[in-house]
């Protein structure tokens, strides 16, 4: 009867050596917590301002008092910029978001000869401070009297998204096969109608990966709000905040309860999209 030889088994890493691919527990632990060290006490001074009384030195915010929120909510009109930024940050999301999505369809299905020359016009565009467009967009706005409009900062924000959007989706696109929508063509659906019900529905981290990039750089643009907008009734929650800064002085605990109401939104929609988000991002990048 043939003999079958059996491999010796691996060698068993010696006592006191762990194997290359188990670290120690606190190897991985203690770079993370300090670093959610110093992530979290910016975090907690502004809270300490924000919510311990005025001329209080304590480091602990008790007595605790809203009365900063108060001041900043009511006496300092941030009702009034709080409604501004959300309308500016929806009305860019959406309008970023379906120009984006018919241009990245163009792009990722179409040939065209200067297909190449625009996607590198794109990329280069990316490379352009926002503060250069000041001046040509003032005059353009002027022209058109949208000046001390929230039209004027909703159409600004809208073109400097679209660039990395467009490319973005494009990308996304490029990620779903094209042969389901000659599949559904066979079936009878035009172009206009597969694109609704086959490839959208793919879509969907991409269009809330872009549409949440869009919303969050509007709603923390400071330039474009600050040149375009004179009326204190029509300005946003970053203006608002650098009018609580002067030359003399500076409340911190009226600055500190703004920027906490100007970082909420922010943080619930991070906190809600961010498995999309992760999601639109990584396939975006990646070229089918």
């Amino acid at each position: 009867m043939p003999t079958v030889r059996t491999s010796p088994p691996p060698p068993r890493p010696a006592k006191g050596h762990r194997a290359w691919d188990e670290v120690p527990r606190w190897q991985i632990y203690l770079p993370l917590g300090i670093y959610l060290l110093f992530t979290l006490i910016p975090f907690y001074w502004i809270l300490l301002f924000a919510l311990r009384p005025a001329g209080s030195t304590s480091l602990v915010p008790w007595p605790m008092t809203f009365d900063h929120f108060d001041k900043v909510w009511n006496e300092r009109s941030f009702g009034t910029y709080f409604q501004n930024s959300v309308l500016v940050g929806l009305a860019t999301l959406v309008m970023t978001t379906v120009v984006a999505l018919a241009g990245g369809y163009a792009l990722a299905r179409f040939d065209f000869k200067v297909k190449r020359a625009f996607m590198l016009a794109l990329l280069c565009s990316q490379f352009v401070p926002g503060a250069l467009l000041l001046v040509p967009l003032f005059e353009i706005f002027a022209e058109l009297r949208m000046i001390n409009s929230l039209g004027s900062v909703i159409l600004a924000e809208t073109v400097f998204q679209l660039p990395l959007s467009m490319i973005l989706i494009s990308n996304f696109i490029k990620n779903v096969p094209y042969s389901l929508e000659e599949a559904a063509w066979v079936d009878g659906c035009g172009r206009l109608r597969a694109f609704r019900v086959v490839v959208l529905p793919l879509l969907r981290p991409g269009l809330i990966a872009v549409g949440s990039f869009a919303f969050v750089h509007s709603w923390n643009h400071f330039l474009f709000a600050l040149m375009f907008l004179n009326n204190q009734e029509k300005q946003t929650v970053p203006v608002g905040l650098n009018t609580l800064m002067s030359a003399d002085s500076v409340d911190l605990g009226a600055l500190a309860a703004g920027g906490i109401i100007a970082a909420v939104p922010v943080v619930i929609v991070f906190a809600f999209i961010q498995k999309w988000l992760i999601t639109g991002f990584s396939a975006g990048a990646v070229k089918g």
